[in-house]
């Protein structure tokens, strides 16, 4: 797939969850009796996971998803993203990281090293040879510090967003990946309006990095996303964890990383129109697609290389919608919801439609 497409995906059911992206990183835990930990406070729990440093490891992780996303298959691009089975995820706790997704029999992996990143898809058993320029390293570098780069940061991202709207509450404990953790618990206060009726995230004893994540929308009792680690190991891991060398009979691309000067200023100017609506649980992000990428999406291709028809596509798992910010199509699922508007505008969020409706009126 895609990395590009993959990225987009990610970001945009990040955004629409209201978690910053929560949603990759957890799993069910094991069965057995809850450990006997010491007391803690929730308070010191949010506090000592905040401050928690990204640790080398070695981890399994599987997802289970019921997000009640549109059924459009691979006619959406990106679409396929949603639908691993598991993971296999290292990383020396530096930057280096390697990442395999299992997609029933197939496989992608990507590894970085430095400035070389190897992405591989056993499917057509091709390779591609990423080399990273220096001050483009740099430059992405500088855009990722702080942000979700690791399990602890994106944990902490979550926490430091909802934590003042939120009822935050240790709820017992738990065995996860046969390791002892605590479940902290994310309720939005009364006067939130969301989707979402808690948060649960297993954290780690030990090391106080989120082993489960655990997302519950309002009106369900089964869990509407999990993500968790069946198996962990903390550990330094061996340099070749993080070399790549291409299957017998793979066909490999190189290729070098650049940015398009057009690309950068796209990005720019949808970047300064993107606005936070609210806070805590109900924020709606609202924004505007510029012409030329919204030109570029009716060039856009589905996983099969065929062309995609947008409206089309739409119509086929949005319905369409107007008020007085004016008329567009409305995606909805179990934990959030999404308004395209037919000028290019949009607005996500955790958030009944009404929500976004008046963030998109709002001046």
């Amino acid at each position: 797939m895609d990395p590009k497409r993959k990225a987009i995906t990610a970001a945009v059911v990040g955004t629409a969850l209201g978690v910053g992206g929560l949603a990759v990183v957890a799993m069910p835990a094991t069965a057995g009796d809850a450990p006997v930990l010491p007391q803690i406070s929730a308070e010191e729990l949010v506090r000592s996971t905040l401050n928690a440093k990204p640790m080398a490891f070695d981890g399994k992780v599987k997802v289970d998803n019921d997000l009640g996303l549109p059924a459009v298959g691979r006619t959406l691009p990106g679409a396929s993203a949603l639908s691993i089975d598991s993971a296999q995820v290292s990383t020396d706790g530096a930057g280096k990281s390697k990442m395999s997704l299992t997609e029933g029999s197939s496989q992608q992996t990507i590894v970085r090293n430095g400035e070389t990143v190897w992405e591989y898809n056993s499917k057509d058993n091709s390779a591609t040879k990423i080399t990273i320029p220096p001050e483009l390293a740099k430059e992405h570098k500088n855009k990722s510090d702080g942000q979700a780069v690791d399990p602890a940061t994106v944990a902490s991202e979550l926490l430091g967003k909802v934590r003042e709207s939120s009822t935050i509450a240790v709820d017992g404990t738990s065995s996860v990946a046969n390791r002892a953790a605590y479940e902290l618990v994310l309720t939005p206060k009364p006067t939130e309006r969301t989707l979402l009726r808690e948060i649960r995230v297993a954290i780690d004893e030990q090391t106080r990095m989120p082993l489960r994540v655990t997302v519950l929308a309002n009106g369900t009792s089964s869990p509407a996303f999990e993500a968790s680690f069946s198996e962990i190991n903390f550990a330094n891991q061996p340099a070749s964890n993080f070399e790549f060398t291409p299957p017998k009979g793979a066909k490999v691309t190189e290729k070098t990383a650049e940015i398009d000067p057009k690309d950068r200023e796209l990005a720019a100017q949808a970047k300064s129109e993107v606005k936070a609506v609210g806070d805590g649980w109900d924020t709606a992000i609202t924004g505007k697609i510029p012409a030329d990428a919204l030109a570029k999406v009716g060039t856009a291709k589905d996983g099969e290389g065929n062309q995609v028809d947008p409206k089309a596509l739409l119509s086929r798992f949005a319905k369409p919608v107007s008020g007085a910010w004016g008329s567009g199509w409305l995606v909805t699922t179990k934990v959030g919801t999404g308004v395209l508007t037919d000028d290019g505008r949009y607005a996500v969020g955790a958030v009944p439609e009404q929500v976004l409706f008046e963030a998109l009126a709002a001046k």
